[in-house]
């Protein structure tokens, strides 16, 4: 069964954005770029809510082409940028939308509700895993269902305080499993977990 993989880089004081929705706070470290590309072999779909989405396609389509064009693509852009893009592209997307009439950037569809069955249908469909971007009214969702099998948190070295959080209204603790964890030049660190295996509770606290 293909995995569901949310991944998002946050502030230090547990933002995804800021009160706007803007998150050019985010530290673009090559090195990380860099891995975060390398795995870009494991996933084949992307997720989006239709906010994410938008801002994405606003943005990438065609980027990898007219990078290509340029005399010295290597010099305007990193190569994660360049793919980055062509990955974006290439993808199967999937945006949740209730609202959302025809998507103009290819291999995209629209799905109406989140619908558990529609969503494991998803996950059992031949190919590579799922990746997730931003979405938090959808990546909330998704964890409300425990149908995320990983969430990669990139930790920014920075304070907003005050933002939009990545979940907001979970309807109860849900324990997380540090499975990997690496940190990177320029401060920022990667976690990584898996749901439902960590320790939450009264019982984690050691004593005062």
């Amino acid at each position: 069964m293909r995995k569901i993989v949310m991944f998002n880089h946050v502030t230090a004081d547990g933002f995804f954005a800021d009160a706007e929705g803007r998150i050019d706070w985010a530290v673009q470290d090559e090195a990380l770029n860099k891995d975060a590309m390398a795995s870009g072999g494991n996933f084949d779909t992307v997720l989006f809510g239709r906010r994410t989405y938008e801002m994405f396609e606003s943005y990438w389509p065609g980027v990898a082409e007219k990078i290509a064009k340029s005399p010295n693509p290597e010099r305007e852009m990193p190569e994660s940028f360049i793919a980055m893009a062509r990955f974006l592209d290439d993808a199967n997307k999937t945006v949740f939308s209730t609202t959302m009439e025809t998507p103009r950037w290819r291999n995209t569809r629209v799905i109406r509700a989140i619908d558990p069955a529609e969503v494991l249908a998803l996950k059992e469909m031949p190919g590579h895993d799922m990746i997730m971007f931003g979405s938090g009214t959808v990546a909330t969702r998704l964890t409300e269902l425990k149908l995320i099998d990983e969430y990669q948190l990139v930790v920014n070295p920075v304070f907003l305080g005050a933002g939009r959080p990545l979940l907001k209204g979970l309807p109860s603790r849900i324990g997380l499993e540090l499975v990997g964890s690496k940190s990177y030049p320029l401060g920022s660190v990667l976690l990584r977990y898996r749901p439902g295996k960590g320790t939450v509770g009264p019982e984690s606290v050691g004593p005062h």
